[in-house]
């Protein structure tokens, strides 16, 4: 899907306009590292927004201009533009900065070839969290192939050199009858043997599902 055709569905109205952050990233967000964050193919900022309401400074890309504008309006009503940032830019090709995002977040965008230079843009002790698609032997909602989709523990080893705190696989049940088969990672940028870790948090209700998203947002 080209970046003209994600602009027509955002302005459309196609794509929700406010979708819930992912219950996990909630669930998490208290022992997440204060600081900066970046929402990489940010769409109507699912992540961003909610990041900058807890207090971050956020950085939110993506390539679609009208995304952008809905994210800048859904800021202004809650009164936190000041602690967003639009980037206009490809996610594919957008040169990140090293070592600079306390928080790094990523959903429904499949592009494993940037994974090292998102865990580079990555501060010491930053964390990562990613979300996508899975294949799924039965029929699950999003990418109609298998090509913007995670094969099994795939997203788990391309973690595999920061310390992982949360990952799961599941299938979910959607309206309308339809299943989502994701896979969720959160993970630290740490080399530290020894380290501190988190108590698991309660799940929310409808943790793991919990998604409005229509579709796969594609390189």
């Amino acid at each position: 899907m080209t970046d003209t055709d994600w602009d027509e569905r955002f302005a459309s109205g196609e794509y929700p306009r406010a979708p819930e952050p992912s219950p996990v990233l909630r669930a998490y967000e208290p022992s997440l590292p204060d600081g900066r964050a970046l929402d990489v193919a940010a769409g109507t900022g699912r992540n961003a927004v909610f990041l900058a309401d807890r207090g971050y400074e956020v950085d939110a890309l993506d390539a679609s201009v009208e995304g952008l504008e809905i994210v800048r309006g859904r800021a202004a009503e809650r009164g936190i533009a000041g602690r967003i940032e639009t980037i206009q830019a490809d996610a594919t090709t957008y040169a990140f900065p090293a070592e600079t995002y306390d928080v790094i977040t990523m959903s429904y965008f499949h592009t494993l070839d940037r994974f090292a230079d998102l865990i580079e843009s990555l501060a010491p002790d930053g964390v990562l969290f990613v979300e996508g698609h899975l294949r799924s032997a039965e029929p699950a909602s999003g990418p109609s192939g298998d090509r913007y989709r995670y094969a099994a523990n795939e997203l788990l080893r391309a973690g595999s050199g920061l310390s992982v705190r949360y990952y799961d696989e599941t299938t979910t049940e959607r309206p309308g009858g339809r299943r989502r088969a994701t896979a969720r990672l959160l993970a630290r940028k740490s080399t530290d043997g020894r380290q501190s870790y988190p108590p698991r948090p309660e799940a929310p209700e409808r943790w793991p599902a919990a998604d409005a998203t229509p579709a796969e947002r594609d390189p």
